[in-house]
């Protein structure tokens, strides 16, 4: 079993940033690509952002391009989202998932995932 513990959620105003924060253990992080997601109340789970296995690549949702960056170290066994200019329509509770090998955008795909933290916007 992988294990996920989120971190680094908040209330901020509009404008603001975030870094939010998944910490991996029980496997090689290494062999894993990770993903974020977001879920906001009565709404669909939504793909925000994922990086491979070793870096190299990445790819962001279409809501969040120009303001999220995702980034991880894989020494430290963590994944790292990094929100900015960030818009009330940015609040929901983030999720960090994890695969073997590729990334992908659905949420099905993901074998692991973490409890969650939530972001809050303030206009």
């Amino acid at each position: 079993q992988l294990q996920l513990v989120e971190s680094g959620g908040g209330l901020v105003q509009a404008g603001g940033s975030l870094r939010l924060s998944c910490a991996a253990s029980g496997r090689t992080f290494a062999n894993y690509a990770m993903a974020w997601f977001r879920q906001a109340p009565g709404k669909e789970r939504e793909f925000v952002a994922a990086i491979s296995w070793s870096g190299s690549s990445t790819r962001l949702g279409y809501s969040v391009k120009g303001r999220f960056t995702i980034s991880r170290d894989n020494a430290e066994n963590t994944v790292y989202l990094q929100l900015n200019s960030l818009k009330p329509e940015d609040t929901a509770v983030y999720y960090c998932a994890a695969r073997l090998r590729y990334y992908s955008d659905y949420a099905a795909h993901y074998d692991y995932w973490g409890q969650g933290t939530q972001v809050t916007v303030s206009s």
